[in-house]
């Protein structure tokens, strides 16, 4: 009866595996792990926020990472304290640093949304002979990652505080070189890791000799 009993249960799993090949699936005896179901994100844009009482903000979209790309994302942006020195452009772009830096919310979380800007990075005054509407980071843009630097140049260029229209940012670091003007493009807004490219230098503007007396 042992010997007729595993007869059967051979030719049952013959039969089986027939069946499968039939169906069009190779019968396999090793187990397969195909690992966990991949992850997807939404990237939907959470709902703006109601404003808190007796907070001064201003509407500004900031640009956050989901899904490897870049999407703006609406929010209630505080007015930061004004400081002696601090023209309206470093205080906006000073601003809308500060949120990039902020971890996203919870809402912003569940739909994928995250940030690459490091923590302390500020704005500070145009140098003399700077452009107007020059930013001056407290790091070389060129140092920063990539995708934080992507970040940092499509959510200032969207600024009409920061930046004159549409069209590049002008964006200094701490030491005396000149600054560079940098373009939010669709590819860096599609590829921020491997962009944006290094901005053209932009030369002081000349400062008018006095008229000879």
């Amino acid at each position: 009866r042992g010997a007729l009993g595993g007869r059967g249960a051979l030719l049952a799993v013959g039969a089986l595996a027939l069946l499968l090949t039939g169906c069009g699936i190779r019968a396999t005896t090793v187990p397969v792990d195909v690992g966990p179901a991949p992850s997807r994100v939404s990237c939907d844009t959470p709902d703006l926020p109601p404003g808190q009482s007796g907070v001064q903000g201003f509407r500004a979209k900031v640009e956050l990472v989901c899904g490897s790309q870049l999407v703006a994302v609406e929010r209630v942006v505080p007015v930061p304290e004004k400081r002696t020195g601090r023209e309206p452009v470093t205080l906006v772009a000073q601003a809308l640093l500060e949120e990039l830096e902020r971890t996203p919310s919870e809402q912003e979380r569940e739909g994928g949304f995250t940030t690459g800007v490091p923590d302390g990075l500020t704005a500070a005054p145009a140098r003399p002979g700077d452009p107007a509407g020059t930013v001056r980071l407290s790091r070389k843009p060129e140092d920063l990652p990539p995708v934080a630097l992507a970040q940092i140049v499509c959510t200032l260029s969207a600024s009409d505080a920061v930046s004159a229209g549409p069209g590049p940012v002008v964006l200094g670091g701490p030491d005396a070189d000149p600054p560079r003007a940098w373009e939010c493009t669709d590819a860096v807004r599609s590829r921020p890791e491997s962009a944006p490219t290094l901005g053209e230098l932009v030369r002081p503007t000349a400062t008018p000799s006095p008229s000879a007396s």
